[in-house]
C-alpha cells in the first residue's frame, strides 16, 4: 500500500465563470382563470349542441307534421281503390261528381287523383301525375307513399296497386297532395319548440355563471384568509373548511408550511448558537484593546504585557474569522439545498489539491499528512480511466473535504498521522472518500450528535467552532450519502500506542462510465472473492 505526500506547491486559481447574459427576460405565460376555463368548458358543449337540436327538431317536426296527412291520403286511396272492379278487359270506376268535387276540396293544397290500368289506359284522374319507379314490386293491396313532383310542385303521393288475377291486369291507384299544410303544421312546431329555447338558453347560461361563483366561493374565502395572516403565521391551514376536491391543495400548503416552519426553527435557533459563540472571541478581543488601552494610559508601556494582549487579540480575532468562515460555509450549503448534482467530478484531483493545500500547516503542527488514491488501492485488473469521478459539486465536495482535513489536524497531536483516501468501488458504483486520524478519536456515544452544529466533544481543549463536522453532514446529504463514523484502530494507518483516532467515510454515487467494462479473468475473480480494500 503506497502512501504519498502532495508537495505544497502553488495552487492556479480558477478561471472565472462566464457572467450569464443580462436583460434576457423568460417569456410570461398568459395567466389562466379556473372560473373562466370551467365557465367555457359547460357553455361551448351547451352552444354547440343548441343549433344540433334545431336541426334534429326540425327532422322531428318535418315527420310528425307528414304523419296525419299521410294517413288521410292513405285513406283516400283505399277508398278510391275499392270503387275500381275489374270484368274481363274492361275496369270499371265509380265515382260520382260529388265525390270527386270532395276528394279535391281542400282551400291550401291541390290534390290529385289517377286510375290507370295495366296496359297504360287512363280510367279516371290526371294523366300528368308521375308513374311510381318501374322497377319497384307490385304488391297487391300494400299502400305505399313517396314523395314527387307534379307542374314544379313537390307533392306527397299515396298509390296502390289492385291485381284482380295477374299483373296484366293490374289497376294503378293514386292520390297525391302539395305539401302547403305540411309545412305550415312543421314551422308551427319548430317555433313552438324553438322559442321557449330562446328564453332558456340565456337562464342556463345565467344559472350557471351563478353556480360557479358559488361553486367557487370556499377557494375565494381560502384566498381571503391566506392573504389576512401574518407574515410569521406558518400554522397550517383548516382542512375541514375547505371543499373535498381543494384538500389535496390545502394539505400541500400545509405540509410546505411544515417545511418552512422548521426551517425558521433552524434558522433562529442556528442564529442564536451563532451569535452566542461570536460573544467570546469578540469579548475577548474587546477586553484585550481595554487592557492594552489602561497600560498605555497610564503610562506604563510594558513591552512584555502589550505583545501578549496583541497575540489574545490576534487568537481572538482568528477563531472569529474562523467561524464566520463556517457560518458562511454552512450558509452556502443550505443555499444549494435541494439542488441535484449533476457535474462530473474527478474525486481524486480535488482531494489532492485540499492536501496539498494543508500540507504547510500540517508541516508546522508536525502531523504526516498524507493522501492515497486509486492506484494504491485497487489491483490493476480493476483500474481504469475515470474510475474516481463522481457526479456532485466541486465548490462544496471541496468544503467537505477541507472540513474532514481540518478536523482531522485539529484534533491529532504532533508526531500523528492524517490520511486521505479515494478508493472506487466498480462493484457498488460509488467513490468511498476517507479522512482517518490518530487523535484521541471519539466515543460511541457522542458519534451522532458532532454532526450538529456548536456541538464540542466532551474533555476537548482544542479550540474550534463546532461547524466544521455539521457542515460536512449537510454537504453530504445533499450528494445523497450520510457520514460514517468509527475508530481508526482497525486500520494499520494508526501507529501503535497512539489514540484509537477518528475515520470518516462517505459514499459518493460515481459518474456514468462512457463504455461499459466487462469483468473477465483476474477482475472477476476479485469480484467474487470480494476483495476490494475499502
Amino acid at each position: 500500500m503506497r502512501r504519498s505526500r502532495p508537495e505544497a506547491l502553488p495552487v492556479p486559481e480558477p478561471a472565472s465563470a462566464p457572467a450569464a447574459p443580462v436583460g434576457l427576460l423568460a417569456r410570461r405565460r398568459e395567466q389562466r382563470s379556473l372560473f373562466g376555463e370551467i365557465l367555457d368548458w359547460m357553455l361551448a358543449p351547451l352552444l354547440l349542441l343548441w343549433p344540433m337540436s334545431l336541426a334534429l327538431t326540425w327532422l322531428a317536426a318535418q315527420g310528425i307534421a307528414s304523419l296525419p296527412y299521410d294517413r288521410a291520403l292513405i285513406e283516400s286511396v283505399r277508398s278510391l281503390g275499392q270503387r275500381v272492379e275489374v270484368r274481363g278487359d274492361d275496369i270499371l270506376f265509380d265515382l260520382s261528381r260529388e265525390t270527386a268535387r270532395m276528394l279535391r276540396a281542400d282551400e291550401v293544397d291541390n290534390v290529385y287523383y289517377l286510375v290507370r290500368g295495366a296496359r297504360g289506359e287512363i280510367v279516371s284522374g290526371d294523366r300528368d301525375l308521375p308513374l311510381p319507379p318501374a322497377d319497384e314490386p307490385r304488391t297487391p293491396g300494400q299502400v305505399k307513399v313517396r314523395d314527387d313532383e307534379i307542374h314544379g310542385d313537390s307533392v306527397r303521393v299515396a298509390y296502390q296497386w289492385i291485381v284482380p288475377g295477374s299483373d296484366a291486369r293490374a289497376v294503378l291507384v293514386q292520390v297525391a297532395e302539395t305539401q302547403a299544410k305540411r309545412s305550415r303544421l312543421a314551422t308551427e312546431i319548430i317555433k313552438g319548440v324553438i322559442l321557449p329555447q330562446f328564453v332558456i338558453l340565456p337562464v342556463a347560461v345565467l344559472l350557471v355563471w351563478m353556480a360557479l361563483v358559488r361553486g367557487l366561493a370556499p377557494l375565494t374565502a381560502l384566498q381571503q384568509r391566506i392573504r389576512e395572516r401574518a407574515s410569521d403565521d406558518v400554522s397550517p391551514i383548516d382542512v375541514h373548511e375547505v371543499p373535498e376536491e381543494v384538500s389535496p391543495l390545502v394539505q400541500a400548503i400545509n405540509d410546505l408550511l411544515e417545511r418552512q416552519q422548521s426551517s425558521l426553527a433552524t434558522q433562529k435557533r442556528f442564529l442564536a448558537d451563532a451569535a452566542h459563540q461570536l460573544k467570546t472571541p469578540l469579548a475577548g478581543l474587546r477586553m484585550q484593546a481595554e487592557l492594552a488601552a489602561r497600560e498605555i494610559d497610564a503610562g506604563h508601556g510594558d513591552p512584555q504585557l502589550l505583545r501578549a494582549s496583541l497575540q489574545q487579540m490576534a487568537r481572538a480575532s482568528q477563531r472569529a474569522a474562523h467561524m464566520v468562515n463556517q457560518l458562511l460555509s454552512m450558509a452556502r450549503a443550505d443555499a444549494r439545498a435541494g439542488i441535484e448534482a449533476r457535474d462530473r467530478i474527478d474525486l481524486e484531483a480535488l482531494a489532492t489539491d485540499v492536501v496539498r493545500d494543508f500540507v504547510p500547516r500540517s508541516l508546522d503542527a508536525g502531523i504526516d499528512l498524507g493522501y492515497e488514491g486509486a492506484d494504491s488501492q485497487l489491483p490493476d485488473a480493476l483500474q481504469r480511466p475515470g474510475q474516481a469521478e463522481v457526479l456532485g459539486h466541486a465548490l462544496l465536495l471541496r468544503e467537505l473535504i477541507s472540513n474532514l482535513v481540518d478536523n482531522a489536524l485539529h484534533y491529532t497531536p504532533r508526531g500523528g498521522a492524517v490520511t486521505v483516501r479515494v478508493v472506487p468501488d466498480p462493484f457498488a458504483q460509488t467513490v468511498v472518500l476517507q479522512v482517518e486520524d490518530s487523535g484521541p478519536g471519539i466515543p460511541a456515544a457522542e458519534r451522532e450528535l458532532v454532526f450538529q452544529p456548536f456541538y464540542r466533544a466532551l474533555g476537548t481543549t482544542v479550540d474550534g467552532s463546532g461547524l466544521g463536522l455539521a457542515i460536512v453532514a449537510e454537504i453530504a446529504h445533499q450528494h445523497g450519502s450520510t457520514v460514517q463514523l468509527d475508530d481508526a484502530r482497525e486500520s494499520s494507518q494508526v501507529p501503535a500506542g497512539e489514540g484509537p483516532g477518528a475515520r470518516f467515510t462517505i459514499r459518493l454515487r460515481q459518474a456514468p462510465v462512457p463504455e461499459a467494462v466487462s469483468l473477465e479473468g483476474p477482475a472477476a475473480e476479485l469480484a467474487r472473492s470480494d476483495e476490494i480494500p475499502v
